[in-house]
């Protein structure tokens, strides 16, 4: 019975570690913040966001984003993080738009 009941147990414990790893991933954020400028004057700060999908910025788009984060983003001229367009900005750096090109409107994570 004694042989029963620890690998009942050592079972229990394996379950138990691969539930909450296999949870742990949910939720998971970028742990800072991400500023950027909308148009004339208005900044923008999105706090600890998460780092899953593809991030809108406001509709007339982000002419600098700062990444204040602990994670690389990617920034994107398409409003859905698509194109060959972007900008490649790591962490605690940030990017001005050039002038004349069009601004960035979404941005993901590289992770």
């Amino acid at each position: 019975m004694a042989d029963h009941r620890r690998l009942a147990i050592a079972a229990g414990a394996v379950l138990l570690t691969a539930a909450l790893g296999g949870c742990s991933g949910l939720g998971r954020t970028a742990v800072g913040t991400v500023n950027y400028e909308a148009g004339s004057l208005r900044s923008v700060t999105v706090s600890n966001p998460v780092v899953t999908g593809c991030h809108r910025l406001l509709p007339d788009g982000a002419v600098r984003i700062e990444n204040a984060t602990l994670i690389d983003l990617i920034a994107y001229r398409t409003s859905d993080c698509t194109g060959d367009d972007t900008t490649y900005i790591a962490t605690t750096l940030f990017d001005n738009i050039a002038p004349g090109t069009q601004p960035w409107l979404s941005y993901r994570w590289v992770h």
